[in-house]
């Protein structure tokens, strides 16, 4: 049996204007006490969460180009273990950054 595939295209910079339904609807959520809110169906976030959790595997940081004067032996270092010294350099700030934030 063929399927017929439809495919949408929505520029999120200009989304479609909502419906009147629409409207409505977030207008009763809106007013809508926080008492009233059922969270019966989902689950505690604990610390045993939050210990299992993982990073998002698709989510890739955007990267932005600069200039970093960097001392010529280190430069040097980098690139003699091979292709992809700027990633390494990457890493390498990376890493530290999370330890500071750690530190916090």
């Amino acid at each position: 049996m063929k399927t017929k595939l439809v495919r949408y295209e929505i520029d999120l910079a200009n989304p479609p204007p909502l419906t009147d339904r629409q409207k409505a609807e977030l207008e009763a959520l809106a007013a809508m006490p926080d008492e009233t809110i059922d969270y019966s169906d989902i689950p505690p976030l604990t610390e045993a969460f939050w210990e299992k959790a993982v990073p998002n595997r698709f989510y890739r940081p955007t990267k932005t180009a600069t200039t970093v004067r960097i001392d010529s032996d280190v430069l040097a270092w980098l690139r003699a273990q091979g292709r992809g010294y700027q990633t390494r350099i990457n890493a390498i700030l990376r890493r530290e950054m999370l330890a500071a934030l750690k530190e916090r």
